[in-house]
C-alpha cells in the first residue's frame, strides 16, 4: 500500500510492531470501519505518510473471562481469620459467607458504580473486554425488582460508559447444594427458575449486548434446570456461550462423588453437550481422563490464578492441559488482582512451583513463554465471549494496547512483552488500550477514572456499613 488516499487516519494506525497471530511483525498497519472492525492489517508498511504511529510495541487486548464485579468492593478486606486457635480452618467456604453480605447489600447504583470502575481498571490494566457472570438479580428481600433485569442492565450500562467489551452472563442458581438442597439465605437475591432468567437473557439482548449464560455450577443447578436453560438459550441464539463453574474446590469434587458416583467434569462431559461454546470455570481438581475429554470438547478452561490463589483452590494442570491442545484464557474473578499480565506471570509460576521447572508452559513452535502465554489467551477469551475479539485479522475487533515505552526502551518487542509479564512494575502498564477503535486509555489515563474511583469508594463505604 502506497497511498492514504483510500485510508482515512482517524481510522487507522502504523505499530512498529504488532503481535500478530503467527508472530511478531514489523511496521504493522492497522485500518478500521466506522464500527470498529479491523479492515486490513498490513506489515512492512513503513513510509506511508500521515498515519498516526504507536509509541510502542503493539499486543492484541486480553479478555477477561470471568468477573463478579461487585466482589471488587470487598478485595483485599478478608485477609484475617474470623476464629483463632489450633482448629481455624479458612477456606473458600468461610470467604464465601463475606461475600454473601456484600451481595445482599448491593443496591442497582452501587453495583454499576462499583462495576464502572472495576471496567475502568481493567482497561488501564491491559484488559479490552469482560465476560461478567452475573449473578445477583433481586432486590435485598429476594423479590424481583420491577425491571426484572435491572441489575443487568446496570452492567451493561457501566460497560458502555467505561468504553469496554462486554459479554453478559446472567446466572442460574437453584439450589445450596447437590440433589437440590434448598437455597439457603444469604442466597435469596440469585435465585431464578429457568424461564425467569431466560426473560433476563431476552431484555440484556435487546439491549445490543453480547449475551450468554452462567448455570453457576453442578451444585447450584439441577440436571434437569440445566439442560433446559441451556436448550432456551441456542434455541434464542446457538452460537451463544455458556459458562459453569466447576471442579473450583475439592469438595465440591467430594460432593459431586457422593451426589453421582462421578467427578463434575466428568458429569458434565457425560451429561451435556460440552463443546467450542462453553468455558468451564476454574476446573482446578481433575484427573487425567477428564483433562484430555475436555481439551478434546473444545471447551475454554477459564483460568482465574490471582483468585484461585487467594481462596486457596488449588493449581490447575496447565502443562498437561496445554499438551493435550485444550484451550484456555484467563480471567480476574473476585478481583484480588486487576492485572492481565500479573494473571499470566501467575499462571506460569504456578506451575513451575508444581514441577520445579522454569518456563514451563514454552511449547516447541512458541519457546518465549510470554508471546505463548499473550496468544493462547486472548485466543481462548475471544472464543468463551463469542466475540471477534482474537486479534489482529480483518473482521476482528480493533481491540490492542500499547505497551509502555520505557518497557520497550532498548529491547526488542518480543523482549518488551517479556519483561511486561515477568519484570512488573509500575511504569509497566499499558500506554494505551484502545477498543473498537478508540483510545480508552492514553498515557495510561482513563478520562473517567477519578470520577469513577470516588462512586467507586462511596459505593464500598455504604457497602461496608450495611453488610
Amino acid at each position: 500500500m502506497s497511498t492514504t488516499q483510500r485510508i482515512d487516519t482517524a481510522r487507522a494506525l502504523l505499530a512498529p510492531h504488532a503481535l500478530l497471530p503467527q508472530g511478531w511483525a514489523n511496521d504493522v498497519l492497522l485500518v478500521w470501519d466506522t464500527a470498529g472492525s479491523l479492515i486490513s492489517v498490513t506489515p512492512n508498511a513503513a513510509g506511508i505518510a500521515g498515519i498516526p504511529r504507536a509509541p510502542g510495541c503493539v499486543v492484541p487486548g486480553m479478555p477477561n473471562l470471568h468477573s463478579h464485579a461487585f466482589q471488587r468492593a470487598f478485595a483485599g478486606l478478608t485477609e484475617y481469620r474470623r476464629e483463632v486457635g489450633a482448629s481455624a480452618d479458612d477456606s473458600f467456604w468461610t470467604w464465601r459467607e463475606h461475600m454473601y453480605r456484600f451481595a445482599c447489600a448491593l443496591s442497582p447504583q452501587s453495583l454499576e458504580d462499583i462495576a464502572t470502575h472495576l471496567y475502568i481498571e481493567m482497561l488501564r490494566a491491559g484488559y479490552t473486554s469482560v465476560c461478567e457472570f452475573h449473578y445477583v438479580h433481586h432486590d435485598t428481600h429476594g423479590r424481583p425488582y420491577a425491571e426484572p433485569a435491572q441489575m443487568a442492565l446496570g452492567i451493561v450500562a457501566a460497560a458502555k460508559r467505561a468504553g469496554i467489551g462486554l459479554t453478559l452472563l446472567p446466572v442460574l442458581y437453584q439450589a445450596s447444594g447437590f440433589g437440590a438442597r434448598p437455597p439457603v439465605l444469604g442466597q435469596r437475591r440469585f435465585i431464578n427458575d429457568v424461564d425467569d432468567l431466560l426473560r433476563i437473557v431476552e431484555r440484556v439482548h435487546a439491549s445490543d449486548a453480547t449475551v450468554g449464560v452462567a448455570p453457576h455450577s453442578l451444585r447450584a443447578v439441577p440436571p434437569q434446570a440445566l439442560n433446559e436453560v441451556v436448550q432456551g438459550l441456542h434455541a434464542m441464539d446457538p452460537r451463544a456461550p455458556v459458562h459453569i463453574h466447576i471442579a473450583e474446590q475439592q469438595r465440591e469434587v467430594d460432593d459431586c462423588i457422593a451426589w453421582s458416583r462421578a467427578r463434575p467434569v466428568q458429569w458434565l462431559l457425560d451429561h451435556a453437550d460440552v463443546d467450542e461454546r462453553w468455558c468451564l470455570v476454574h476446573a482446578t481438581h481433575v484427573d487425567e481422563a477428564e483433562l484430555t475429554a475436555m481439551a478434546k470438547s473444545g471447551a475454554v478452561a477459564g483460568l482465574c490464578p490471582s483468585t484461585e490463589a487467594n481462596l486457596g483452590d488449588g493449581v490447575f494442570p496447565a502443562s498437561r492441559y496445554l499438551e493435550a491442545g485444550g484451550a484456555w484464557g484467563i480471567g480476574s474473578d473476585s478481583h484480588a488482582t486487576v492485572d492481565a499480565a500479573e494473571e499470566l506471570r501467575l499462571l506460569e509460576y504456578t506451575q513451575r512451583l508444581a514441577s520445579q521447572k522454569r518456563n514451563v508452559l514454552a511449547s516447541s513452535t512458541r519457546p518465549v513463554v510470554a508471546e505463548r502465554l499473550w496468544l493462547d489467551a486472548v485466543a481462548g477469551g475471544a472464543r468463551a465471549s463469542a466475540r471477534p475479539i482474537a486479534g489482529f485479522a480483518p473482521g476482528q475487533r480493533a481491540d490492542f494496547a500499547v505497551l509502555s515505552h520505557e518497557v520497550a526502551n532498548g529491547l526488542t518487542a518480543s523482549q518488551a512483552l517479556s519483561s511486561h509479564i515477568f519484570a512488573s512494575h509500575p511504569d509497566t502498564a499499558p500506554r494505551e488500550v484502545w477498543v473498537g477503535g478508540k483510545c480508552r486509555v492514553r498515557d495510561g489515563q482513563h478520562a473517567l477514572q477519578a470520577d469513577s474511583r470516588r462512586a467507586f469508594l462511596a459505593a464500598r463505604k455504604q457497602l461496608l456499613d450495611e453488610a
